[in-house]
């Protein structure tokens, strides 16, 4: 995307998160700010050119093609940043008036503003992320929890985009979810639609790893589950040591007994040992706990989070505290050196 500002600041803006991707700028990718107007008699100066004023979805990052450069990463509602500053003004003759020279006719002109050639990209601000093969119930999940309304069918890759859902789990608690597109086996290759999609679940706190143990043989679920595993450590290893939770779906096809027994299955060829869910995202059974659960995991997060942010400042705060504490001994300080020295 080619950004040009000619008099006036060229900046983006993010707005309330009613704006979840960057599909507008597929068809416009090149934008001007407005030219400043000339001076005209009388000593008046000319006006400034409008500012251009983009809006992003909260979570986009800004980088420059050329260097890579990160500029800017938009992660609150109405942040403001500039990413190509407007040319400097002109100067008339009035500026070389003197008393020698009444009537001057040097001028300087206008400069031109900065062209910049941008990258956006977009990373999903979401507390809860989706993972899973194609088909696994992922889209039926958030259809069920929220009030997102993905694409549901019977077959994989339904989902071609991520999905961001708000699940309220009572009045005044709620997280977001992430819903991404079903990640294959050799997606590190590019197979499929490759792992693009994972930088939306790079910035959650909890993954909510769904497996389909309804319509396939346990084998083939443990096969499904160490494919994602796998996946993700090729991936990123960060990403991969993530809180993750096992969510094994599609239990309204099997009975009670084929549940439990292909739980113990999963968990033990896997080696799994976080918490382990069963679920029906068809009927909803086991969805209320899972969410009040992880409900509960963000609120602690959150409080963590918060108390680390808290000790941080307290540091920084007692930090400065000495620096003045020293900054007014030193004077006295020195004036005991100089005292001593004339003594001397």
């Amino acid at each position: 995307m080619a950004v040009t500002a000619a008099m006036a600041e060229m900046s983006f803006w993010k707005p309330t998160p009613g704006l979840n991707t960057l599909v507008d700028f597929r068809h416009r990718r090149i934008f001007r700010a407005g030219n400043g107007e000339n001076g005209s008699r009388r000593n008046r100066t000319g006006a400034g050119g409008d500012d251009e004023v983009i809006h992003v979805p909260v979570g986009t990052q800004v980088s420059v093609v050329d260097t890579g450069e990160l500029i800017a990463e938009l992660l609150e509602p109405g942040q403001r940043v500039v990413v190509a500053a407007g040319g400097k003004r002109g100067l008339g003759n009035t500026r070389f008036k003197s008393s020698t020279n009444r009537a001057p006719r040097r001028i300087t002109p206008g400069a031109p503003g900065e062209a910049r050639e941008l990258f956006l990209e977009l990373k999903l601000l979401a507390d809860v992320g989706l993972l899973g093969l194609p088909n696994a119930g992922k889209s039926s999940l958030i259809h069920v929890v929220s009030a997102a309304r993905p694409k549901v069918a019977d077959y994989p890759f339904t989902t071609m985009h991520p999905n961001l859902g708000m699940v309220s789990v009572e009045r005044y608690r709620s997280f977001v979810i992430a819903d991404i597109p079903g990640i294959i086996e050799g997606a590190a290759e590019g197979a499929g639609l490759g792992l693009r999609f994972l930088k939306h679940v790079a910035r959650t706190r909890l993954l909510f790893h769904i497996v389909d143990i309804g319509t396939v043989d346990p084998g083939q679920a443990v096969a499904d589950c160490n494919a994602i595993v796998n996946e993700l450590v090729r991936f990123d290893p960060e990403l991969a040591g993530r809180t993750r939770w096992l969510v094994l779906n599609k239990t309204d096809l099997l009975s009670r007994s084929d549940v439990e027994q292909r739980r113990a299955q999963v968990v033990n060829e896997t080696g799994f040992e976080g918490p382990v869910y069963t679920i029906s995202a068809a009927t909803g059974e086991g969805c209320e706990q899972l969410c009040a659960d992880a409900m509960t995991f963000v609120d602690e997060m959150a409080e963590i989070a918060a108390r680390e942010r808290a000790a941080e400042l307290a540091k920084a705060t007692e930090q400065l505290e000495r620096a003045k504490g020293d900054s007014v001994d030193s004077p006295s300080e020195t004036k005991q050196d100089e005292d001593e020295a004339m003594r001397c």
